[in-house]
Formats: structure tokens, C-alpha cells, sequence
């Protein structure tokens, strides 16, 4: 029976293909370490796994099992550079700090691919990404990207599309152009999280599942997470539930909002198929992005939030349905054979939110979206802190993240409105 994670809804098609599930036990007393990681996603495996491998006696809790959050369930696309354009993080940080985060992030998107390889992860990569526009005022912006990138920025794996070549690489021609990037890919997003616990678990993390934080406090140079089996005491905790944190830590949860993003897998589109024939990841240029590729046997994978308020999963294939005819409508009698749902962490201004939110307790999360490739290597960083070398966790710390709007009572109303007017303006 396929197994159903409990916080997330709909049947995943991840969950079908990501093989057997190693099962870790509940907490089942009080634990003392070095390092007590809160979540087990893609942030918190990667640091438990590099902490361990330098001998720090780390201890990870998860509330559900590993991957049932966005970092199992999300569309797997790494990208180049940070959520925010190379240019635009130099206009508003100056030329030095802009060129260091986006070296930062390339180097995370190699950490990424050497990882999985080096420790003998399946994740099924596939390259190329294709950046199209929806609107045709945005095409000339898109044409100086793939410029700047390569003379200001030194990446050339960048170039420009036309509206015949997007037409021809989409196998649709609704959009008006964009970029082709044949330096990143895409993944199976759960391979890499259970894989990573796996070497988490080899390198000595306890590691314990269906164990949730209740609450986490510092006091005297110690660190308490309490959880309803023990309490775990340690010098130092890395909260990485990212969208998932609710009201354990008052701090980022004025900063990160979740919201919900939803996918659906086809039947295999037959190898004669016009759509994404070089199987490059996509995503437009819409504000409530929609995201597809196709996977290694032909799905086309397709992603888009603008089903955020979806809860049932009929309503959420029949809306990926409509979005899917949109762009192929030879597709609209196409067998959709999974549907289903997570929860992304994001900030006001799309940036991750990387704090200390007490005495040597870090909180990463807030990805926006672009989290496959950043919280991976935003764990690598922590383990790198907790080593003593915090400079490059600093460039992260340091971005100017300001809390969402309303209070803790009307931040959740304010967004839905936002997204509501920002997936209107999409259309308009």
C-alpha cells in the first residue's frame, strides 16, 4: 500500500517511484547532543548528514516522516542563481554581495549533484531549464538577462529564445519568448530526501520520525526541544521546518508563510510527443508561477499555486487539468494518474530567512520556491557555523527579510488577498 503522509494532500507520484522507505523510530525518552535539528527536510538532513560526518553528535526530530513537507513533494527544479535575479540583488546590494550570493548558489547547485553522486543517490537528473514569458512586455527584460548573466556574471550556459524557438522547445506557443539554461536540471525531489537521510542515519545521527517539536527554549547555554515522548538537550538547534513550523518559534513565523502548491503527474506521454522534446524543467513568468517538466519515462509533471486554496483532491486534478489545456489543449483528455499537494515557505520579499531567533538557536527556511538547490547547501552552512565559520551562513543572515504584515492574527487573511491579487494581475 502506498504510504500517505498525513500534512500533505493527494497521491504522489514521488511516493510511487522513490522505492522503499527506511523506517526510524519515535523518541521514546530524554536525549542530550551536541546539535538537535528540528525537521527533516532538505535543510535539516543535509546538515545532520555534514555535522555527523564531522563528528558533531547530532539528534533530529521530525514530526511526520522524512519528505512528507515540500522537500519531498515539491517539482524538483534546481535553477541558476538565487528566487531573485542576479540583477536585481545587484541593484538593491551593490555588485559584490549580488556576485557573491550568486556564486554561493552556484556552488550549491554543484554541492547538490556531487552529494548525490559521491554517496551513491539516485535522483534522476535530467538538464536544461527553460524560463518563459507570458507577457510580451517582458520579453526584452528576459533578452538582457541572458546578456548580463554572461558578461557581468560570467555564466554563459544562458541565451536568449525567440517566440519560434520557445514554440519549438515547449511544443506549445502561448508564450513570447525567454531563456534556455543548460547549465541546471531537475531531480526527483524525494529520492534526494530519503537519500540524504540515509546518510545521515550511516554517519550517526539518531534520527527519529512521527516526533514533533512542542516547543523549543534556550536558557543558560543550553538548548531544550521538548517533544511528547522526551526532551532532547543540546548546545545548539537548527529549527528547519521551513512551512511547516506553525507557532513553535514566534520570530519566523512572522517572517515565513506557507502556501500551498500543487502538482499532477499524466501517463507517460509516448515518445513521439511534441511537448518539452528536450526534456528541459520550465517555469514562466507569471508572479503565481506554473512550473512542468517531464519525467525520465515521458509524465509531464505539472505545478502550478494558483490551486493554493484546493483541500480536496479531485478539485486540485481538475484545476491542474485546466492549466495544463491552457498551454497543450491536446492534452485535455490526457490521463492525469497523481495529484497532489505541499506546503512552500515564503517571505515578503522572496528571500530566504536564515536567523538566529534565540541564544544558538538558528532558524532556515523560506526558500520561496527555490529550495531544492539553497536548503541542501543552506545545511552544509550550518554545519560549516557550528564549526566556526559562520561568514557564509552570514550573507544569508544578513538579507533584509521584514516580517509579513498584520500580526500573528491577520498575516494569514493579508496574504491570501495578495495572492489573489497578484494571480489576477497574471491574467490581466
Amino acid at each position: 500500500m502506498t504510504y500517505q503522509p498525513l500534512i500533505s494532500p493527494g497521491h504522489s507520484w514521488y511516493e510511487d517511484t522513490a522505492g522503499a522507505r527506511a523506517a526510524f523510530p519515535v523518541l521514546d525518552g530524554d536525549r542530550s547532543a551536541d546539535v538537535v535539528i528540528v525537521g527533516g527536510g532538505f535543510t535539516g538532513l543535509s546538515a545532520a548528514a555534514h555535522l555527523a560526518k564531522a563528528g558533531v553528535n547530532v539528534v533530529l526530530i521530525e514530526a511526520q516522516r522524512f519528505g512528507d513537507g515540500a522537500s519531498g513533494r515539491n517539482g524538483g527544479q534546481l535553477g541558476t542563481g538565487q528566487r531573485a535575479w542576479a540583477e536585481e540583488l545587484e541593484a538593491e546590494l551593490g555588485f559584490t554581495r549580488a556576485k557573491l550570493l550568486f556564486d554561493l548558489a552556484e556552488e550549491a547547485k554543484a554541492h547538490l549533484l556531487d552529494f548525490a553522486v559521491s554517496n551513491d543517490i539516485e535522483i534522476d537528473f535530467m538538464p536544461g531549464q527553460l524560463s518563459v514569458v507570458h507577457k510580451k512586455r517582458y520579453v526584452d527584460a528576459y533578452k538582457a538577462h541572458a546578456e548580463i548573466m554572461a558578461t557581468r556574471f560570467g555564466y554563459e550556459r544562458i541565451s536568449f529564445m525567440d517566440a519560434k524557438e520557445t514554440a519549438e522547445r515547449l511544443g506549445t506557443a502561448v508564450y513570447f519568448g525567454g531563456t534556455r539554461d543548460t547549465g541546471t536540471g531537475h531531480i526527483h525531489p524525494l529520492k534526494l530526501a530519503l537519500g540524504t537521510a540515509r546518510v545521515a542515519a550511516a554517519a550517526g545521527v539518531q534520527l527519529f520520525e512521527k516526533t514533533p517539536a512542542t516547543s523549543v527554549v534556550s536558557n543558560g547555554g543550553k538548548v531544550q526541544v521538548t517533544t511528547p515522548t522526551g526532551t532532547i538537550t543540546a548546545d545548539k538547534a537548527l529549527i528547519a521546518v521551513n512551512a511547516y513550523g506553525g507557532r513553535l518559534e514566534p520570530v519566523s513565523a512572522a517572517h515565513v508563510m506557507p502556501i500551498g502548491s500543487f502538482i499532477g503527474a499524466t501517463a507517460p506521454l509516448g515518445a513521439d510527443s511534441p511537448v518539452i522534446p528536450g526534456g528541459e524543467s520550465v517555469d514562466d513568468s507569471r508572479f503565481v508561477v506554473r512550473y512542468f517538466r517531464k519525467s525520465k519515462e515521458g509524465r509531464l509533471l505539472f505545478g502550478g499555486s494558483e490551486t493554493y486554496t484546493v483541500s480536496d483532491p479531485r478539485d486540485m486534478q481538475a484545476a491542474i487539468r485546466k492549466q495544463i489545456v491552457e498551454l497543450y489543449p491536446a492534452l485535455k483528455d490526457v490521463e492525469i494518474t497523481h495529484s497532489w499537494g505541499g506546503y512552500v515557505g515564503i517571505t515578503m520579499p522572496r528571500k530566504p530567512f536564515v536567523r538566529e531567533v534565540m541564544p544558538n538557536v538558528i532558524f532556515a527556511g523560506g526558500y520561496s520556491g527555490h529550495g531544492v538547490m539553497l536548503s541542501n547547501f543552506v545545511g552544509r552552512l550550518y554545519a560549516e557555523t557550528v564549526a566556526g565559520n559562520r561568514d557564509r551562513l552570514k550573507l544569508f543572515e544578513e538579507l533584509k527579510v521584514p516580517a509579513f504584515p498584520g500580526g500573528a492574527r491577520l498575516r494569514a487573511p493579508l496574504l491570501f488577498l495578495a495572492l489573489h491579487w497578484y494571480a489576477l494581475r497574471d491574467r490581466i
